[in-house]
């Protein structure tokens, strides 16, 4: 940080050149980087700038070295390329004219011939960008506004990259799907995992209230929303930045939490409508508590430990293909209220899957175990009778397991929607939620994640919620069916 402040200048708010000093993101982002990094963030926080100075700064002093910036559209390409030649034109003569003395410096190109490096700012419009080189030192800037299909055009890029080479994906939010959605998701997994230290994407985050110049007309304490309270409470802003989130609000309306993001999973606004009520999720998401266990790697959490006298169901949505494939989920409900005990979530095989949730049944008092039978479930069951032997697995008219259909799905959906609306107090997962807030209605009618996106949890949870339906149901049948009065005829 030292040498981008005594070398670099910029051009700041006010149109004057200053030196590069770090402001709270970009020092954040110096603190926690890595390798490879993606940055999610709201507008203008200076992201952009301090990671072209910072490559800059390496261009130069690292002889043999190829930078490339990749910008969505042309005017972004050089914007970024006129603040590298303003980095170019600050330093002194003496560098310039010497080993810094520069063969080619065009609006897209910077040659230091001495060094045998280079800097290049190209457009993601470019199929081409990036082929036939070795990159030491990419910047993919606005990734979920490149057009055409940028998951290709950010593979071809990846592929220059060497293992050596630093890599960072930087965007504000543009809608719940796309490439650089899926990255940010993936990065969640990766850290889940424990990858980030080992080539996995190191996850960035800047709200808004970190930059200091987003303020406006201060409101008092005693005018704040209950939203704006729980804001102020859990992030300590100001009244004048509560004044400015209000004009952002008025002249953004909807896209607010896009342009100006605050929450790392409401800011991915979905492309289609939402099947849940969204600001029952959102306002759920800023409430969560944190477990209060983590297991397996952050795969099994645990919220309410078991406790004696309670009766619990162990929903259990299954995937098939263990690491290479999809997510299996369980949740943990406790039967009289619906609350949200505990949940896995993981890349389990079958047989895996069987004895984690079996033994995950036993801890919570040998709970009704409530399997999914389509697809990868009926193997499941078969594991849990013939190796697990597992005493209290759910049936169905008989037979093991819940059966999901095209009539029963809608209603699971709409008794977990329900849920949400009138006691979301009873939910504790971030992933639930999560799940919950990209789980859209498509053009052809039907529901499901959107791309990128996942709703194993959210499955789960409704698996669970209409078997404890369906049991309250019976244990009502039964009830009445004792005190109705034998006729004879």
């Amino acid at each position: 940080m030292f040498l981008a402040e005594s070398l670099l200048r910029v051009r700041d708010k006010k149109g004057k050149q200053a030196p590069l000093r770090a402001n709270r993101a970009q020092r954040e982002y110096e603190r926690r980087r890595g390798q490879n990094n993606i940055v999610l963030k709201a507008r203008q926080m200076g992201i952009s700038t301090w990671i072209a100075g910072r490559f800059f700064l390496k261009t130069i002093t690292q002889p043999g070295t190829l930078t490339v910036q990749v910008a969505h559209s042309q005017e972004a390409a050089e914007s970024i390329f006129r603040c590298v030649h303003r980095f170019l034109g600050a330093l002194p003569a003496s560098l310039r004219n010497g080993a810094l003395k520069t063969a080619r410096a065009s609006s897209r190109q910077i040659v230091f011939p001495a060094l045998d490096s280079e800097y290049r700012v190209e457009t993601a419009g470019d199929r081409n960008a990036g082929r036939g080189v070795t990159i030491q030192n990419l910047h993919c800037s606005e990734v979920a506004r490149w057009p055409g299909d940028a998951a290709e055009t950010l593979a071809g890029l990846r592929a220059a990259l060497p293992k050596d080479g630093e890599l960072v994906l930087e965007s504000t939010p543009n809608g719940a799907d796309g490439c650089f959605y899926e990255e940010w998701q993936r990065g969640m997994e990766d850290g889940r995992s424990g990858e980030s230290a080992g080539g996995g994407l190191v996850r960035h985050f800047f709200p808004w209230w970190w930059d200091a110049d987003y303020v406006g007309d201060p409101v008092a304490k005693a005018q704040y929303s209950v939203e704006e309270r729980q804001l102020a409470e859990r992030y300590g802003l100001r009244g004048e930045q509560i004044g400015f989130r209000r004009r952002m609000e008025a002249g953004f309306r909807h896209l607010a939490r896009q342009e100006y993001a605050e929450d790392a999973d409401a800011c991915f606004l979905s492309s289609g409508a939402c099947v849940f009520d969204v600001a029952s999720v959102d306002a759920r998401l800023r409430e969560l508590p944190e477990p209060v266990e983590a297991r397996d790697g952050g795969e099994l959490l645990i919220w309410y430990p078991p406790e004696t006298g309670r009766d619990y169901i162990v929903a259990v949505d299954p995937a098939g293909g263990g690491a290479a494939g999809d997510f299996s989920a369980a949740q943990v409900i406790e039967t009289t209220t619906g609350l949200q005990c505990a949940e896995l979530q993981g890349k389990l095989e079958t047989l895996e899957l069987a004895l984690r949730v079996a033994a995950l049944a036993r801890e919570y008092g040998t709970a009704i175990l409530v399997v999914e039978r389509n697809n990868h479930g009926s193997g499941v069951l078969a594991y849990l009778r013939s190796v697990c032997r597992y005493p209290r697995v759910y049936k169905q008219e008989g037979q093991d397991g819940w059966l999901t259909s095209s009539l029963s799905r809608p209603e699971m959906i709409g008794t977990m929607s329900a849920a949400l609306v009138e006691s979301a107090g009873t939910f504790q997962s971030r992933r639930l939620m999560k799940e919950c807030r990209t789980f859209i209605r498509f053009r052809n009618g039907k529901t499901g994640a959107e791309s990128g996106s996942h709703d194993d949890c959210l499955m789960a949870m409704a698996i669970g919620l209409a078997a404890r339906h369906e049991m309250a149901g019976r244990a009502s049948r039964k009830s009445d069916g004792m005190r109705r009065p034998i006729l004879s005829i």
